[in-house]
C-alpha cells in the first residue's frame, strides 16, 4: 500500500479559507444568519441566570411573590419559544447558502473537467474522476451543512459562556480558563492523525470508483474471458485496504473524540465543586451561583462534544476539497486556441510540415511528417498498429498540443483559428462511435437547434441511415439508452455518419469508420461516403484498402514515419510496404481484412 500523508495544518488553513471563498456571493443571507445566530445564543446564555435569580432571591419559604415569579417564568418561556423559532430560521439560511455553495463548486468542477486535455483523461481512471465530482463534492456539502454551522455556533455560546461566568465569579471562571488548552491540545492531535486516516479512505474510495467503473464498461470482456474471479479478488483487496483505513478512523475517533472530552468535564466539575466546597468554610454559598456554574459547564461541553464530534466530518471535507481543488488545479488542458480570432478556413487545405509528436515527451510517436491535403481531396492514412494513424489525427483535431513542427490550414497555422471555428468546420467519425442518451433525432442534431427536422431526414437518408431508422417503433423519436447499446454497431454507425453530414463540415475525418459496418451496409455507404467527399478535403484511416483505392494520396506509416506515398497504382507498382498490405488482405480470400 502506497504511504499516504496527510495535510499539514497551513495547508489546511489554506483550503479552508479557498472553501470559504465561495461565501462571498451570498453576504447578505450570511450577515442575517449570524444575526440569528447571536440572537440564539443570547437566549442560551440568559436561560440559566434567570434560575439563578429565582433561586437565590425568590426560592425562600413563605416569600413566594406573584408578579416577579410571574415576570422570570413568562421571561423564561419567551426565551425558549423565541429560540425554537429563530433557530429554525437560522438553521435554514444556513443550510440555503451551503447548497448554493456545493451546487457553484460542482458546476466549476464539472467545467474545469470539460476543459482538461486527453493527456490527463489518458492517465487519470474515470472512476476517479466520478469519485471526486459526486463523493468529494457531497464530503464539502456536509461540512458546510454541519461544520461550519456548528463551529460557529459553538464558539458564539462558548464566548457567551464564559462572559456569563466571569460576571458571576471572576475567579471561579479564571479556573475554567484552563480547560481551554487541554480541548486544544486534544483537537491538534485529533487533526494531525485523523488527516492521515481520512486521506487514506478517500484515496481507496476513489480506487473502488475507478475498479466500479472499469468493470462495468468492461462486463463483456470480463464474462467472456471468466475474470469475474480476479475482478472479484481485486476489488476485494482495495475494499479491505478502505475497511483497515476506517477502521483506524474509528479507534481515533473513539479515543480522542467523546471519551476524551467526557474525561475532561469529569475534571472541570470536580473543580468546580472543590472550590465551592473550601470557599464555602469561610463564606456563604449562593445556590443559585453552583446551579448556573454547573448548568453553564453542561452548556460549555455540550457544543464542544458537538465541535468535536463534527471535527471528523470537517477531516473528511478538508480531505476532500483538495482532492477537488487538485482536479480544479490541474494544468493538463487542452490546446488553446484564440477565443475570438476572426479567420475562417474557406478551402480546407491542410498541411502537416515536419511534424514530430510524443506522449509521453521522451519517446516520438511521430518523427517529421509532413504531406499536404489539397481542397476536396482524400489523403488516406494506412499502416500497422502503432505506426501513427491515430495521432496525426488527435493532433489535426486539436486534441493534443504539438510543440516540434507546424499544421496549416490554408496556409494558416492551425493555432492561429478559434476553437469553435475548428470544430464547425472539422467532422469527426470515429471507428467506435458515441451515441448519447435521448432520441436519435437528439443525437444527430445535437443541441444544434438551427438544423430542422427535415434536415435530419436529409442527413439520414443521404448515409443510407433513414431505411433503418423509420423501421423502429418510434422512428427518430426512438430512445436511445446509454452509448445506443440497443443499436448494432453499424447502427450506430450509421447515426455518427448523420450526425457528421448534418454539420457539413469543410474538412471531414475519418478514423477507419466503416470497420462496424456489415458487407452490405458497407458497399452501400461507400456510395454515400464518395457524396460525402466531394467538396471537402477528407483525411481517412484506413484497415480495408479496397476502401481507400481512390484517394489522391495515400500515406504508408512505419514506426511513426512516412515510409511510402502516392495513389493506389503507384504504391503497388513499387511492391514495398503497402504491396506486402495489399497481397495479405487478398490472399485471404476475402474482400476486406484486416491489417491492424
Amino acid at each position: 500500500m502506497d504511504e499516504i500523508k496527510g495535510i499539514e495544518g497551513k495547508e489546511q488553513r489554506k483550503i479552508l479559507f479557498r472553501l470559504l471563498s465561495y461565501t462571498k456571493p451570498h453576504m447578505k443571507t450570511m450577515v442575517l444568519a449570524f444575526s440569528l445566530l447571536l440572537l440564539t445564543t443570547i437566549g442560551d446564555v440568559l436561560g440559566p441566570i434567570l434560575i439563578k435569580i429565582f433561586i437565590d432571591d425568590h426560592l425562600r419559604p413563605g416569600n413566594l411573590e406573584f408578579e416577579p415569579l410571574f415576570a422570570l417564568g413568562a421571561a423564561f418561556i419567551g426565551i425558549q419559544i423565541m429560540n425554537v423559532l429563530v433557530s429554525y430560521f437560522q438553521l435554514l439560511k444556513f443550510q440555503e447558502i451551503a447548497l448554493k455553495i456545493i451546487q457553484q463548486l460542482r458546476v466549476d468542477v464539472f467545467t474545469k473537467v470539460q476543459k482538461l486535455g486527453l493527456r490527463f483523461f489518458d492517465k487519470t481512471p474515470a472512476g476517479s474522476i466520478v469519485s471526486r465530482v459526486t463523493n468529494d463534492t457531497e464530503a464539502i456539502k456536509d461540512m458546510f451543512v454541519s461544520v461550519i454551522v456548528t463551529f460557529i455556533q459553538g464558539a458564539f455560546l462558548l464566548a457567551g459562556i464564559f462572559i456569563a461566568m466571569f460576571i458571576l465569579n471572576v475567579r471561579l471562571a479564571l479556573f475554567c480558563l484552563i480547560i481551554l488548552p487541554i480541548l486544544f491540545y486534544i483537537m491538534q492531535t485529533y487533526r494531525r492523525y485523523s488527516s492521515i486516516f481520512y486521506q487514506d479512505m478517500r484515496e481507496r474510495l476513489s480506487q473502488l470508483n475507478a475498479k466500479l467503473s472499469e468493470s462495468l464498461q468492461g462486463m463483456s470482456i470480463i464474462q467472456v474471458f471468466r475474470q469475474e474471479k480476479r475482478l472479484r479478488q481485486e476489488f476485494g483487496n482495495i475494499n479491505e485496504e478502505h475497511y483497515h483505513a476506517g477502521m483506524k478512523n474509528i479507534k481515533i475517533d473513539s479515543l480522542l473524540l467523546r471519551p476524551a472530552i467526557d474525561l475532561v468535564y469529569v475534571f472541570a466539575l470536580i473543580m468546580i465543586l472543590s472550590f465551592f466546597g473550601i470557599t464555602s468554610f469561610n463564606s456563604p454559598i449562593e445556590i443559585g451561583v453552583i446551579y448556573a456554574f454547573i448548568s453553564y459547564l453542561d452548556r460549555f461541553f455540550e457544543p464542544v462534544n458537538q465541535m468535536m464530534m463534527r471535527l471528523s466530518m470537517y477531516q473528511q471535507a478538508i480531505v476532500a476539497a483538495s482532492r477537488v481543488f487538485k482536479l480544479v488545479d490541474e494544468t493538463e488542458l487542452s490546446p488553446e486556441q484564440p477565443e475570438n480570432a476572426k479567420k475562417q478556413i474557406q478551402e480546407g487545405e491542410i498541411e502537416f510540415r515536419n511534424v514530430s509528436f510524443s506522449y509521453d515527451g521522451k519517446r516520438d510517436i511521430l518523427k517529421n511528417i509532413s504531406f499536404t491535403a489539397k481542397p476536396g481531396e482524400t489523403v488516406a492514412l494506412v499502416g500497422h498498429t502503432g505506426s501513427g494513424k491515430s495521432s496525426i489525427i488527435n493532433l489535426m483535431m486539436r486534441f493534443y498540443e504539438f510543440e516540434r513542427g507546424e499544421i496549416f490550414i490554408d496556409g494558416q497555422s492551425i493555432k492561429s483559428y478559434s476553437k469553435e471555428e475548428l470544430r464547425v468546420k472539422m467532422g469527426l467519425v470515429l471507428q467506435d462511435p458515441f451515441l448519447f442518451f435521448g432520441t436519435i433525432k437528439d443525437n444527430i442534431r445535437l443541441h444544434n437547434h438551427e438544423l430542422s427536422d427535415q434536415e435530419i431526414v436529409d442527413a439520414a437518408q443521404f448515409v443510407q441511415a433513414h431505411a433503418f431508422i423509420e423501421k423502429l417503433d418510434n422512428g427518430y423519436n426512438q430512445q436511445v439508452v446509454e452509448r445506443g447499446s440497443t443499436f448494432s454497431s453499424g447502427q450506430r454507425q450509421l447515426i455518427a455518419f448523420a450526425r457528421t453530414i448534418a454539420a457539413n463540415p469543410k474538412i471531414l475525418v475519418l478514423d477507419e469508420a466503416t470497420a462496424n459496418i456489415d458487407t452490405e451496409t458497407e458497399e452501400a455507404i461507400q456510395f454515400a461516403l464518395e457524396k460525402m467527399r466531394k467538396g471537402r478535403t477528407t483525411i481517412a484511416i484506413a484497415h480495408r484498402l479496397f476502401t481507400i483505392q481512390d484517394a489522391e494520396l495515400i500515406l504508408v506509416l512505419h514506426q511513426g514515419e512516412i515510409v511510402e506515398r502516392g495513389s493506389h497504382q503507384e504504391l503497388l507498382a513499387k511492391q514495398g510496404l503497402y504491396h506486402k498490405m495489399y497481397l495479405l488482405q487478398n490472399s485471404s480470400g476475402e474482400k476486406v481484412g484486416d491489417v491492424v
